[in-house]
């Protein structure tokens, strides 16, 4: 009995007399296309997923472009008057010298209908957005002033606007125009060099 324990079991071979199953010899065969149905499978996955990156990215690019011509609109009807303003504050400058050659005399009918209309010219840029840079007793600050000279002043402390030769104006957060001023300077010292 030891002999039989010992001895390996031999399979059958297919020449004697038994027969493999078809399902058994197919199992190479079945192997190949399930391997390239996985690849199939992977491949599909990958497209879906770059055409739904596609879809995140065309999606986030549509609501940046809506954002950005809702900004660019707010922006046109916001300062969709400021050349034309540009160009009126010459003539308001020009107006303002009549006035003050009118204010001579302050009864006449002359001076008394400029006020009004001048006063018509301030409301309309003021509902425009538009409004007087500050100048006159501010220190200069050259985003918004343009110094065209300095005089010496004890009047005002060195480095703030003694007077303004032309006002300057903005609309909402942007400059229109400049204010042109004198800046003040110290006094200088009695026998020290001059500039």
């Amino acid at each position: 009995m030891q002999q039989d324990a010992t001895q390996e079991t031999e399979l059958p071979e297919a020449g004697d007399g038994l027969e493999i199953p078809e399902a058994v010899e197919n199992v190479e065969e079945q192997e190949a296309p399930a391997v390239e149905e996985l690849d199939e499978v992977g491949r599909l996955t990958a497209q879906v997923n770059e055409w739904k990156d596609a879809a995140v990215r065309a999606a986030a690019d549509l609501d940046n472009y809506r954002k950005r011509m809702a900004r660019e609109k707010t922006d046109l009807i916001r300062y969709g008057n400021q050349s034309l303003l540009e160009e009126l504050l010459p003539v308001l400058d020009n107006f303002e010298m009549g006035l003050q050659a009118a204010a001579q005399d302050q009864s006449s009918m002359i001076f008394q209908g400029m006020q009004m209309v001048k006063k018509q010219l301030d409301d309309f840029l003021s509902s425009q957005g538009v409004e007087e840079v500050p100048a006159a007793g501010q220190v200069f600050d050259p985003n918004v002033h343009e110094a065209v000279s300095q005089e010496e002043s004890s009047e005002v402390a060195s480095g703030s606007v003694l007077r303004v030769m032309r006002r300057g104006f903005r609309m909402s957060d942007r400059l229109l125009r400049p204010a042109i001023v004198v800046v003040a300077k110290g006094p200088s010292v009695e026998g020290g060099e001059h500039e």
